[in-house]
């Protein structure tokens, strides 16, 4: 080793000597080169077969998930409106005027947490997109939507009896002008 280098091409070629018999007499690899090459063709064959596989799968499951989203949309999309009760009061409706019409507290507030899951339905139908009533009101658009601000004004109490809680003192009046508000929304998108 002239000037302290390593020859390394020596090193190896002592190596490949070795491997072909030069260390412990004539030993024959061919077999195991040629097991290995099959051995990874058959790999190969079936690594394809499962790639090609693998698609199906994936395309057959994004098919049934697009038809799946089909019917979810149509199926919510839907407002559910009692049989034959087309162009009078609805089931809905009607129930919420009856806790309205109520004598408790309680009841009027559940009136007007129900109009207002009504309303939220109504805005999802018509295509206003939020994550809540209050966000799909920003989006609507005055001159289509004559009665954004009753919508507004209803919505505004039933925020209040949410976050407030008991805190929140409803009187009868303000029950009756909140649920008065809902009602000329759904008039005017001919729900009742």
């Amino acid at each position: 080793m002239p000037g302290g280098q390593i020859n390394v091409e020596y090193w190896f070629r002592l190596l490949y000597e070795c491997l072909h018999g030069a260390c412990y007499g004539s030993v024959d690899y061919a077999w195991l080169a040629a097991l290995l090459a099959h051995l990874w063709i058959w790999i190969t064959i079936v690594g394809y077969i499962l790639a090609v596989f693998a698609l199906f799968v994936i395309i057959y499951t994004i098919m049934r998930l697009f038809e799946l989203r089909q019917r979810e949309e149509k199926f919510y999309s839907t407002m559910i409106t009692a049989p034959g009760a087309e162009g009078s009061v609805s089931l809905r409706w009607q129930h919420i005027e009856e806790l309205a019409s109520g004598t408790t507290i309680s009841e009027w507030k559940e009136a007007i947490i129900e109009a207002d899951i009504m309303l939220d339905d109504l805005l999802t139908r018509e295509g206003y997109v939020g994550a809540g009533v209050g966000e799909k009101l920003k989006a609507a658009d005055p001159v289509n939507f004559r009665t954004l601000q009753d919508a507004w004004e209803a919505h505004k109490v039933r925020n209040q009896i949410a976050h407030e809680g008991s805190a929140f003192k409803l009187s009868d009046t303000i029950a009756h002008r909140t649920i008065a508000h809902f009602a000329a929304v759904f008039r005017e998108f001919r729900i009742i």
